[in-house]
């Protein structure tokens, strides 16, 4: 017999979950162990006989093969039917649930457990893939189980997910009319009488903006359907946490308690409130049972554990940009124009010259006075000056309510009469609307990216390795002491999220940044930190880096971090003053810093900081791109700015098995086919992003194990126009490439040549030779390499010139001795294959040919040591290659005839 198990007092979710079951495993039984919701009770009382359930009691537990447990991880939530667990003959156990965060005691040899609003999306989804189609009945059971248990997807649990399975199931019938008859079907007249008690007798809590109530309700016996209350209570009293408590007795001296929880404050999880009382949930709805103990002690040891869990709220310091913008009241038109295009804002703050607040002008303001002609006119006479201001500590509520009563885009934030940041309505909605997100884990191996970001906040120390973990401690230590926000930003985040969970990761290169201008900190804070932290760990060498002060700490083979790169920097955002320059630098927020980088998969940040340490910044959904597998750019102009973000992205698609997003992929061909590259080059002497910058990504990706795909994807998107415009990945460039790698396993075994450096110049040897110094050059190669390239033509001519005349061995020795190997192996990779045959046979058999007698034997002979040894162990080698001599006596023969004494 195979048995699906609801947990006890099972709801429409279990069953829809087992009912789903059921049509997965044909012959299965479904067994509610021990009773259900008012509401499933009713609906049963109608529908039973269309579902393949079966009493407990009718089971016979030696006959039991397989149990499979549904919306629970618990054994001690399905009730005396746990024992079946235990039982010899159970060889399958499999489990399915959408509670995360649980610690499960169920023996499972299987476990199915994915953040869903409901556990019947997972049976959906599994049918769908089976194309098993499903009778009404079964769909409108399914749909309930759904609906109910994302409050038909008004839940913050719901996903995407839930409404795709919800929407199946309407397309297999599900009836409405019955699934609007169930999912909310009123309060029994007990419990409207304990509704009206409920309300008389709340008690209420007002703490950190938010709303807590709790009332304890005495019956005589167990009253079904307390969940439903609830809600209504909630509903009723618009408050934001409730706990009902009701006691009942059991028997004369025993009585029983049933809590059931409440919630729509962020950050607050009952599930982990209720688990050490041994209850359970979601997040946001969750109950208990227990017996024998003090309802009012339990009551406030639950409410204690509520307040502490209720977040602080966000402020205005949290929240706001900074350093701010500003301008004079005497700025013109045209320039605070000029300014808002270089640093993409919609509005600036005017200041007067003691740093004052006095005005705003927006965009719109701008521009009807420019459209009517007062470019040159001061923003004095255009600015708003009634303005509403708010301070650092002012919270996210109430700036939420001044924007809507006086429809305010941005709220300046002044501390001690200075501005210090600026709030925008953009920052309000960003945090009301995208931190509630949950996202689904689409790509199975990638199981981190499904962590809800309150649990990537939980996690953060169990996903790295301990020492890792204790730097990052410390130096989130040393910034709070400071007043600053630490970020580990950047590829350190994505890789975190893209590693599996069970991972404990010792990441090598570490970027951090410090956000903290409305505390003092300034463009040395970076710097200040990476100081504070050496004297922590003195084993680590410090780098101070350019105008901006950003720091390095570098470990060199370290007994606990091993080779690690810890770079931090001041939060900045950066300005390109034309095409492939380097960027000009200037202090700012956070939220500009991760602007400013190459891709939404890179932009992310991870906050080291309290309060709310371990929170995820996403502010340009990087994390549903890392999802999607897509390679995503910030701005449209991003690659016409700095091409090697061009290369950067190829790195990453090929590394991760990603693909550019199409616009991503338009913008690249336009900035490609524009010519802006080769326009810039002619105007500007210095153009790092097409060298400097462009050879280090060169280097990244041609000592990388992918780097032939990286090429090919390179050439595909005419990317290696960036080298020169005339380069392109042909058939006779692949082939060369091709035979590269065989030479460089073949003759450099020991790595003694820089590889990735050789492949670089295959790659430049291709195009013709007038280029070939230009572009070593621009690209600031090694001087070996420069002068390689340099000389490659004139060598490449001789070698074909000469070497098909010569017939001896020591001609040919005498020839190509002069050239080095990774020269060889050029003027090979561009030679008919006649010549490469010679060029072959010269590296692998005549330049290990020695001559056949040596400075000792000269001098046993009787030959004086001096200049003319050299010449003659030269042509002692010559007549050794030609068979002229093969042996010490006809060598030595030839030494008297040649040289006599």
């Amino acid at each position: 017999m195979d048995l699906i198990l609801c947990h006890t007092t099972a709801d429409f979710d279990a069953l829809g979950a087992a009912v789903g079951l059921t049509c997965l495993l044909p012959g299965s039984k479904i067994v509610l162990t021990g009773g259900a919701h008012p509401p499933v009770r009713d609906f049963l009382a109608l529908h039973r006989d269309e579902y393949p359930l079966i009493e407990r009691r009718s089971v016979n537990p030696q006959t039991i093969r397989s149990i499979t447990v549904v919306d629970t991880q618990k054994r001690d939530r399905l009730g005396k039917a746990a024992e079946w667990l235990d039982l010899p003959s159970v060889k399958e156990i499999v489990v399915y649930d959408h509670h995360l965060g649980q610690e499960g005691d169920i023996p499972a040899t299987q476990l199915h457990i994915a953040p869903v609003g409901a556990c019947t999306t997972l049976m959906v989804e599994q049918l769908q893939q089976q194309q098993i189609s499903l009778t009404p009945s079964q769909a409108t059971v399914m749909a309930l189980g759904i609906h109910v248990d994302t409050g038909s997807l008004t839940y913050d649990l719901s996903t995407a997910r839930d409404a795709l399975a919800l929407a199946w199931l309407m397309q297999q019938g599900a009836s409405l009319p019955v699934i609007s008859t169930y999912r909310d079907p009123g309060l029994s007249t007990q419990l409207q009488q304990l509704l009206t008690t409920a309300l008389q007798e709340l008690e209420y809590l007002c703490l950190r903006g938010y709303t807590l109530a709790w009332v304890t309700l005495k019956t005589d016996t167990f009253v079904p359907g307390l969940s439903g209350l609830a809600s209504q209570i909630v509903e009723l009293s618009e408050i934001d946490a409730l706990l009902l408590v009701n006691e009942y007795p059991l028997g004369e001296d025993e009585s029983r308690l049933t809590v059931i929880g409440r919630s729509q404050i962020p950050g607050v999880n009952l599930n982990l409130l209720f688990q050490p009382f041994g209850g359970g949930g979601h997040s946001q709805a969750a109950s208990l049972n227990l017996r024998g103990v003090d309802t009012q002690a339990t009551l406030e040891e639950l409410l204690e554990g509520l307040k502490a869990s209720i977040p602080h709220p966000l402020t205005a310091r949290d929240l706001m940009s900074s350093p701010v913008r500003t301008i004079l009241p005497e700025t013109t038109i045209e320039e605070a124009q000029r300014i808002l295009l270089r640093y993409g804002h919609s509005g600036l703050s005017v200041v007067d010259n003691q740093g004052q607040l006095v005005g705003i002008i927006s965009r719109r303001d701008l521009d009807i006075a420019f459209h009517h002609g007062f470019s040159h006119a001061p923003v004095k006479g255009y600015m708003t000056i009634n303005l509403k201001t708010i301070t650092p500590d002012t919270t996210l509520p109430q700036i939420e309510s001044l924007m809507v009563t006086y429809d305010i885009g941005r709220l300046p934030v002044l501390e001690d009469g200075q501005l210090v940041g600026i709030v925008t309505r953009t920052d309000v909605l960003r945090e009301l609307h995208q931190n509630s997100e949950e996202f689904q884990d689409i790509s199975p191996q990638h199981s981190a990216l499904s962590t809800p970001h309150s649990l990537l906040t939980t996690n953060l120390q169990s996903r790295l390795a301990p020492q890792l973990w204790q730097l990052l401690t410390k130096a989130s230590q040393a910034a709070e002491k400071r007043g600053w926000h630490l970020y580990l930003v950047g590829g350190a985040v994505r890789d975190l999220l893209l590693a599996e969970t069970a991972d404990q990761l010792m990441i090598k290169d570490i970027d951090l940044v410090v956000d903290g201008f409305h505390k003092s900190a300034d463009v040395g804070a970076g710097v200040e930190l990476a100081k504070a932290l050496q004297e922590l760990y003195p084993a680590a060498r410090l780098e101070i880096h350019g105008a901006f002060q950003t720091a390095a700490l570098l470990w060199h083979k370290d007994a606990e971090l091993n080779s690690l790169w810890v770079d931090i920097a001041t939060a900045r955002t950066e300005f390109y003053p034309y095409p492939a320059a380097n960027p000009e630098v200037e202090a700012s927020s956070i939220r500009q810093d991760l602007y400013r980088r190459d891709f939404t998969i890179n932009a992310l940040a991870l906050r080291l900081t309290s309060p709310r340490s371990g929170e995820l910044l996403d502010f340009f959904g990087g994390l549903l791109d890392l999802q999607a597998k897509e390679i995503r750019v910030l701005h449209a102009n991003s690659f016409i700015e700095d091409p090697t973000r061009i290369y950067r992205g190829v790195r990453f698609a090929v590394r991760f098995g990603f693909d550019f997003e199409p616009r991503t992929e338009e913008y690249i061909r336009y900035a490609i086919n524009s010519g802006v590259y080769d326009r810039t080059a002619q105007h500007n002497s210095r153009t790092p992003a097409l060298q400097t910058r462009l050879k280090t990504e060169l280097k990244h990706i041609l000592e990388a194990p992918y780097w032939k795909s990286a090429l090919q994807l390179l050439d595909n998107l005419q990317a290696l126009q960036c080298i020169h415009h005339t380069l392109s990945l042909d058939a006779e460039l692949l082939r060369q490439l091709r035979l590269l790698e065989r030479c460089l396993h073949r003759f450099d075994p020991q790595l003694t040549l820089v590889h990735w450096q050789m492949r670089l110049e295959a790659l430049i040897s291709h195009l013709k030779p007038q280029y070939l110094e230009k572009v070593a050059k621009n690209l600031q190669l090694q001087d070996d390499s420069i002068h390689r390239l340099q000389n490659l033509a004139q060598a490449q001519a001789e070698v074909t010139e000469l070497l098909p005349q010569l017939q001896c061995p020591s001609q040919i020795v005498q020839l190509l001795k002069k050239y080095d190997l990774p020269m060889l192996i050029l003027i090979a990779l561009q030679s008919p294959r006649s010549l490469r045959k010679q060029i072959w046979h010269y590296l692998t058999v005549l330049t290990h040919i020695q001559p056949i007698l040596n400075g000792n034997d000269l001098k046993k002979l009787g030959y004086k040591p001096g200049p003319q040894y050299r010449q003659i162990l030269d042509d002692i080698l010559a007549a050794t290659l030609d068979r002229v001599i093969i042996n010490k006596a006809e060598a030595e023969e030839f030494l008297m005839t040649k040289y006599p004494k």
